[in-house]
């Protein structure tokens, strides 16, 4: 029998999902990729697979799961399954460079950025970039390492500093800070490659703020994440929202084998709206979405009941 099978690393975060799931009937199984064994040579079962692997699953304690999930994707892939968020999804959800690149090249404005690598590096870097700027994470997730800098020597203290937190890929990003009218960001959902819906998030509590899922970063980066629903004031979903970067947003979707994200921009003084992160592993804020009627993860369900249905049934060469 075909199955739909979810790669993730937190059952926390597919909890929803699951609920949407079974609400459907769907049949569907869950690959907890954190540790384990990929046997290349064997087949792999018939059915979708939906990579849900995080940026953050180091926070978690699952520092190897995205190289793991690599793996299996891979074995997936070589195998002719059916895979939504492949290698080359994958490969963006753990890189913000990656992600800036394809964004430009389908014409997407990002905020000018530095890779860094290297705590002197990272300092001298800084002095081309005029102030104020922020530094963030590479393989990131959450708001990891955002922190706002008016002035290079305050960047020095804090890189010479024990509270210093490098990125787990050891790439550190130096970015220009964009200042918006009014603290606040957009993200745009996408299921199946296709708009969803666009909801706009209140930054106005500080950067380290899952906008899709109220997170809030603690000691272990897990407390409040992400399925509970305090602060939900932080978050509306837009009615009727319309905007000339969507169609270039699902161009690079197509373009980077992506079929289910949230793409996050912020609008500057000017009006120009700057790209700033592709996150594969989308949640949802459910309290925004009671109020505004729908279901992402309800959409998604459905998208993946289309997808299982359209596999074919096994041919019996294996």
């Amino acid at each position: 029998m075909k199955h739909i099978y979810v790669l993730h690393e937190n059952d926390e975060w597919v909890t929803p999902l699951r609920e949407a799931l079974v609400a459907r009937d769907l049949p569907f199984e869950e690959w907890f990729l954190d540790t384990g064994v990929v046997d290349l040579a064997a087949v792999p079962p018939e059915g979708v697979f939906y990579n849900r692997m995080s940026a953050s699953s180091h926070t978690r304690g699952h520092r190897y799961g995205p190289e793991y999930t690599a793996a299996v994707l891979s074995w997936l892939e070589r195998s002719g399954r059916r895979v939504l968020n492949g290698e080359r999804a994958l490969a963006l959800e753990v890189s913000k460079v990656a992600q800036y690149s394809a964004l430009a090249a389908e014409g997407v404005r990002t905020p000018r950025t530095i890779a860094v690598v290297g705590r002197d590096e990272i300092v001298e870097a800084a002095r081309n970039l005029p102030p104020p700027f922020i530094t963030k994470h590479n393989r990131a997730g959450k708001g990891l390492g955002v922190r706002l800098f008016h002035e290079v020597e305050a960047l020095a203290r804090y890189v010479d500093s024990e509270g210093f937190e490098p990125s787990v890929d050891g790439v550190t990003l130096l970015q220009a800070y964009i200042e918006a009218p009014e603290p606040c960001i957009t993200r745009v959902e996408f299921v199946g490659g296709r708009f969803l819906y666009a909801v706009r998030v209140d930054t106005s509590q500080g950067f380290e703020l899952c906008p899709a899922d109220a997170c809030r970063i603690g000691e272990t980066g897990d407390e409040f994440c992400p399925t509970g629903d305090a602060a939900d004031s932080l978050f509306r979903i837009l009615d009727g929202f319309t905007h000339p970067v969507v169609d270039r947003y699902e161009a690079v979707l197509a373009a980077n084998d992506i079929h289910i994200a949230g793409i996050e921009f912020i609008v500057d003084r000017n009006g120009v709206p700057f790209t700033y992160d592709i996150n594969t592993n989308t949640n949802y804020n459910r309290e925004a979405e009671a109020r505004a009627g729908c279901s992402g993860m309800g959409a998604i369900a459905e998208y993946l009941g289309r997808e299982l249905a359209a596999v074919p049934p096994k041919t019996g060469r294996e």
